[in-house]
């Protein structure tokens, strides 16, 4: 019997200031791109630099998290304001899209190989 380890290739995203209706088109198009490539098979979207976040952009980020998971993905967020956390909270959304503090958070659920 064969063993091999099938290791994550991720995609990290760091969008940063507002993502608002006026420039979600751009940050949309990116992220899907990336989430629709054969290149990667998790992704994680660093919310470090944003400031805020409307209804636009969070619809962006479900659409990200929507593809990624149709492809049998992981899509993950990390480090997010407060007042950005706080949308996906009323929202509901973080029972739904893994958030993790912080890089070395994410970090640490990606490195564990997979023994097949």
């Amino acid at each position: 019997m064969k063993n091999s380890i099938i290791a994550s290739k991720v995609a990290t995203f760091e969008p940063s200031g507002y993502i608002t209706a006026a420039n979600v088109n751009e940050f949309k198009s990116e992220l899907l791109a990336a989430v629709n490539s054969q290149d990667y098979t998790a992704f994680l979207v660093d919310m470090s630099g944003v400031e805020f976040l409307d209804s636009a952009g969070l619809m962006a980020i479900v659409s990200g998290f929507r593809q990624a998971q149709s492809l049998g993905r992981q899509f993950s967020l990390c480090s997010l304001a407060p007042s950005v956390r706080i949308i996906f909270e009323l929202t509901q959304l973080d029972r739904v899209v893994e958030i993790f503090e912080n890089r070395s958070a994410f970090a640490c659920t990606i490195e564990q190989p997979i023994a097949v």
